[in-house]
Parts: C-alpha cells; sequence; structure tokens
C-alpha cells in the first residue's frame, strides 16, 4: 500500500485516536481505588524507571523481545520466521511475510510484561499463585515500564520499521495498539470494570466526536 494512502488513513483515523484518549481516561477513573493493584503495579514501574535512569540500558534484552515480537506476530498471521539475529546494538529478523501490524508490533505489544502475565496465569492454575498477586503486579508495573522507556528511547533515533510505514500512519497504529493493550489490561487487573465497558466507551466517544466534527464542517 503507497505511504500516501497510509498518511491519509492515518489522519481518518485520529477521531478514533481521540476516542481510545478519553476511554482510557474514564477506565482509569473506574479502575481507582483499587489501592492493591495500583500500589505494586505503580512501584514495580517506579523501580524499573530508576534502573533505567541510572544503570546501563539492556539494550540486548529489549532487542531480543523486539524481534521475538516480530516473529510471533509473523506466525500468527502464517508466515515464516527463517532468520533472526540480536545485538545490543540491533537485530534483524528474514521472515516469509509481513505487513503493517507484523512490522509495528513491537512498539505496541508489551511481550515480556505478556509473559509475565502468562507465566503467573500457569503458576496460579497449578500451584494456586493468588497469594503471590503482589509479587505479580509489581512484575508487571516493571515490564510494562521497561516496554514504554526503551520503546521510547529506541523511536528517538531513525527505525526503518516505522520509516517504511510512514511517520504518521506508525504513530497512528502505534498509539492504537498500546491504548487497545492498556484498554484491555487495566480492566483485567483492576477488575472494577469489564473489557465491554471499556470498549463501549471508546466507541461512544469515537462517535461523540465524528458527530461534533460533523456539525463544526
Amino acid at each position: 500500500m503507497p505511504k500516501w494512502i497510509k498518511f491519509i488513513i492515518a489522519i481518518l483515523l485520529l477521531p478514533v485516536c481521540a476516542g481510545a484518549a478519553r476511554a482510557l481516561w474514564l477506565v482509569l477513573r473506574a479502575g481507582y481505588g483499587a489501592d492493591t493493584v495500583w500500589i505494586p503495579l505503580l512501584a514495580g514501574a517506579a523501580c524499573w524507571v530508576v534502573i533505567f535512569l541510572w544503570l546501563p540500558k539492556p539494550m540486548w534484552i529489549y532487542v531480543l523481545g523486539h524481534e521475538l515480537t516480530h516473529a510471533l506476530w509473523t506466525w500468527l498471521f502464517g508466515g515464516q520466521v527463517k532468520k533472526m539475529k540480536i545485538t545490543s546494538s540491533g537485530g534483524h529478523v528474514v521472515i516469509s511475510k509481513t505487513n503493517f501490524l507484523i512490522t509495528l508490533a513491537p512498539y505496541f505489544f508489551p511481550l515480556y510484561a505478556v509473559i509475565v502475565v502468562g507465566v503467573f496465569a500457569l503458576g496460579n492454575l497449578i500451584w494456586n499463585w493468588r497469594d503471590y498477586l503482589i509479587w505479580f503486579h509489581l512484575c508487571v508495573g516493571a515490564a510494562y515500564a521497561f516496554h514504554v522507556t526503551l520503546t521510547f528511547h529506541t523511536l528517538q533515533t531513525r527505525q526503518s520499521d516505522v520509516t517504511s510505514q510512514g511517520y504518521l500512519f506508525s504513530a497512528v497504529v502505534i498509539f492504537l495498539g498500546n491504548a487497545c493493550v492498556l484498554l484491555f489490561g487495566i480492566p483485567l487487573l483492576t477488575a472494577r470494570v469489564g473489557f465491554l465497558n471499556s470498549l463501549g466507551w471508546w466507541l461512544e466517544s469515537t462517535g461523540r466526536l465524528l458527530h461534533w466534527l460533523q456539525r463544526v464542517i
């Protein structure tokens, strides 16, 4: 698909981004008071931020997760991974097919946070880890902060993944991808609002904005 078409699509999706932002605010407000969740989550995120600011950045671990995410989304779309190279200064993966989601997935899909959730879910199923929920939330907070900080750090330099799709289109996809993760993940963690509620708020907010734009134009 030509970049100019992706640019137009990105422009058309801006109201959807605004609707997602408002829905995320409503979800966060509804989750207020879940202290047993938020305190360890924020503590884990704060711990990682301190490490990020004061210690050498673990770029090899980040690049590993980045390339594994490309591989995972390639498999999800029925493609094959032929070769992968990981170094602290960068990496690449040779795949049999690609699309914009495969290309941009590492910037919105928090692989290590998903691994933490998967390990805890399996452990809880087998060994009943409910007594370790605080540590689970702490690890999720640290893992998601790892994703956010190192993704932002990486995007400060020119990324072929982004330039190949166009800057605005990439920004919209990355924002919407991260918004989807949070709109699904926060209700799952806090249990204060359902995922369908957050989806409904997203649709309602987007609809209101489109209605307002229609009246203005």
